[in-house]
């Protein structure tokens, strides 16, 4: 039990009375400037050291008991206040004290007047000299004390330390606009700089020198997350985030009330993400695009200043010592948050289109003649697609065919050695892999041309298998972007389907599957099921790998919305349609001939890539322009790829003529002594080239005659006339 008592004590009398009222607590001293009459209040005290405390204050009242009276209080102040130490004492309380030595060391319940007038003085001055400022950075708000007098450099000192900077690693502003810098100067305090109590501040971290290598700090993890990755966006990336994007609207005659150059809510421009919008086009649109996405989140007063696309990861974090690793142990730190399965409300692509009929009608060839399911990857480029604010679109020029075994129920894709090559031979004629196609057709009625109607709302668009096909394909060309910490968010990779449409023709139908399915499918963290190809489902723990729990939303039979877990899963969660479209105006990058060269890989129907074929395509295509003779994608890839004369090293600037359409850099590469040579093996395989003189054959399908020497269909030695062997590989002549 604590207890204080308070005594009055008369300055000239030497009187001291206890008052009838003693309450618990503590006190304080004032006095009357008229009565002279100074009150304060005991220390709190246990009650059996109340007594000897109150007789050892007596005795210190007997010899001089005004000052002994107001040193004891001065120094019980300066203990119960110990901020008073800095202000000055008072000249009767250093007097007092120099004379009162132990007798008073017990008392530090009394305050003297004169120090209970300037010591309250002395604090406001003190307080009133401590500042707090703002800085904000890319991590977050932070509170700095400091004083009016601080110079700069110390300021920027306790704000280095604040966020975590060993190195001048960055720049503190008084504005946003990265005006007003504050240098580190010795000689200007903050109130020279006009920086007040709770001004805001504006911290930029440098991208030339940041924290020290070796303590990593949240605030360069936030500088990463803020456009610090110096990676270069596609173009249409680039060309897509200049653009003001805004639906512009015209004057409404019924419902505006302006004049010509007014605005008002009926044509006021709409922003690129606006969901009304987007639902009442036609068809209407159900994901936004990923600009447009953007947009939204760079919206606002921060202008997205602090806005970072992070990919999902379901695996373990790795460097967490605070435990045993996996199966053994696992922590709140390292642990991967679950996952609850959402529509995506944005896509990165809002348009697959092909050039023209003649691409997807020469890949269906291999459907129609064979019946088989037939693979192939698609090349061309990412254009601008005017029909939704800020759309992409995925357009289709070429479709290469590579290795496969195909059946009328399956696919299965071989090792392709030509991969590498055939993307460097897209990439300099302007093209890139720009996403898959395959057919699931099933001839309904070979008579009437009718195929069946498989994919639809009661069965699946895309089966578990082909999501998780399509989420490794999009992991494998990841998006670029500046506004990931990873440098890339998601991907423009498209599928495309040939299959039954509800009028039992062939359609064309685009897909692309969510960000969740490619971290899903990344971290192998999916499963098709076996005998429902409709259905997903998410791995369970093992002690080899740790699998966070997937959710997904649904409604049961009495409407109510429940979370189920995704054991199974409907992969219609992680589906993204894609509208596929042929233009009105077709396009042809590559010339079109009535007897097209072969397609690469078509073997299985006789269909072959050698210097016979090439002599064919070259002696029924008599165009006078070589730049339209030479203008086929499987063309060029053979002229590169053939065993026997490959091009690769000296077919660049061919490539620049076909790429810019340039009949004069064609004209030049024909002349080159390449394309003489390959004119020359063409020659030997018995076919007349239009414009050549006879060499060792004579043309049309006639063979060559047994007087003139023959070059060898398999290694092009020129043998002697009258012999049947090859004298260089021993191959028979024919």
């Amino acid at each position: 039990m604590n207890v204080s008592c308070r005594t009055e004590v008369g300055r000239g009398k030497g009187e001291v009375g206890l008052p009838p009222d003693c309450s618990q607590g503590g006190g304080g001293a004032d006095k009357g400037r008229g009565g002279g009459v100074a009150r304060g209040y005991l220390p709190a005290v246990e009650v059996g050291t109340l007594f000897p405390a109150l007789r050892a204050w007596g005795s210190a009242l007997s010899v001089a008991p005004g000052r002994r009276l107001q040193a004891e209080a001065g120094r019980a102040e300066l203990e119960r206040r110990p901020w008073l130490q800095s202000g000055r004492r008072s000249e009767a309380g250093a007097r007092a004290g120099a004379g009162a030595g132990a007798a008073a060391a017990g008392h530090s319940g009394l305050r003297a007047a004169g120090a209970g007038r300037r010591g309250p003085a002395t604090a406001a001055a003190a307080m009133a000299e401590s500042i707090i400022i703002r800085v904000q950075s890319p991590e977050g708000v932070k509170r700095i004390t400091a004083t009016k007098r601080e110079t700069a450099a110390t300021f920027l000192k306790k704000v280095a330390k604040e966020f975590g900077f060993r190195n001048n690693g960055f720049s503190v502003y008084i504005n946003r606009n990265k005006t007003g810098e504050i240098t580190a100067s010795p000689n200007k305090s903050l109130n020279l700089l006009k920086i007040k109590h709770g001004d805001l501040l504006f911290l930029f971290p440098s991208s030339l020198a940041g924290p020290s290598s070796d303590m990593e700090t949240s605030s360069s993890q936030a500088l990463r997350a803020w456009g610090a990755p110096n990676v270069v966006e596609d173009e249409i990336d680039q060309y897509l985030s200049k653009q003001d994007g805004k639906i512009y609207r015209n004057r409404d005659p019924q419902l505006c009330r302006h004049g010509p150059l007014g605005k008002c809510v009926h044509c006021v421009p709409l922003e690129p993400f606006d969901e009304d919008y987007l639902n009442h086009l036609e068809p209407p649109v159900k994901h936004m695009s990923f600009h447009a996405y953007i947009r939204k989140l760079t919206g606002g007063a921060d202008k997205g200043k602090f806005v970072a696309l992070e990919n999902i990861s379901c695996k373990i974090k790795s460097g967490c010592e605070g435990h045993l690793p996996w199966p053994n142990g696992i922590c709140t730190k390292c642990q991967p948050s679950a996952i609850t399965l959402n529509r995506q409300k944005y896509r990165h692509v809002d348009n697959i289109m092909f050039e023209n009929h003649t691409v997807a009608d020469r890949f269906l060839d291999f459907w129609r003649k064979t019946g088989n399911q037939h693979f192939g990857y698609l090349y061309g480029r990412y254009t601008e697609h005017k029909d939704i604010p800020l759309g992409i679109r995925a357009e289709v020029a070429a479709i290469y065919e590579p290795p496969q075994i195909g059946t009328q129920n399956s696919l299965e894709l071989l090792e392709d050695p030509k991969a590498e090559v055939v993307d460097e031979i897209a990439a300099k004629l302007g093209l890139r892999k720009v996403g898959w196609i395959f057919t699931d057709l099933v001839s309904e009625d070979t008579r009437k041309g009718t195929v069946r109607y498989s994919r639809n709302k009661d069965t699946y668009f895309l089966s578990s298998e082909e999501c998780i096909t399509a989420g490794n394909f999009q992991n494998k060309h990841p998006n670029i972007c500046r506004l990931s910490p990873d440098g890339h968010f998601g991907s423009k990779f498209v599928t495309a389907v040939a299959t039954g449409g509800p009028d039992n023709q062939v359609h064309f139908e685009g897909y692309q599957v969510s960000n969740q399915c490619m971290a899903l499918v990344r971290d192998e963290c999916l499963l098709p099921c076996r005998d429902a190809p409709e259905l997903g489902y998410a791995k369970e723990s093992s002690s080899e790998q740790y699998v966070p729990d997937v959710f997904y939303k649904d409604i049961d039979k009495f409407g109510n919305e429940i979370t189920q877990l995704a054991r199974p899963l409907p992969v219609e969660y992680l589906i993204i349609d894609i509208t596929t479209t042929f233009p009105k105006d077709p396009v042809y990058t590559f010339s079109i001939s009535q007897n097209p060269f072969p397609i690469e890989n078509r073997d299985v129907l006789g269909e072959t890539q050698d210097f016979h074929s090439l002599a064919t395509y070259l002696s029924q295509n008599t165009s006078s322009i070589f730049l339209d003779i030479i203008s086929d994608f499987h063309l060029l890839l053979f002229l590169v790829t053939n065993e026997v004369m490959p091009l690769q090293d000296s077919i660049s600037l061919l490539l620049e003529a076909v790429r810019t359409r340039n009949e004069e850099l064609a004209q030049t590469w024909k002349k080159s002594e390449q394309w003489a040579t390959i004119e020359q093996l063409c020659s030997t395989v018995g076919v007349q080239l239009p414009g050549m003189h006879e060499y060792g054959a004579i043309g049309g399908s006639t063979h060559a005659t047994s007087s003139a020497m023959w070059a060898c269909q398999h290694c092009t030695f020129m043998n002697q006339p009258g012999t049947d062997h090859c004298e260089m590989c021993s191959l028979p002549r024919t």
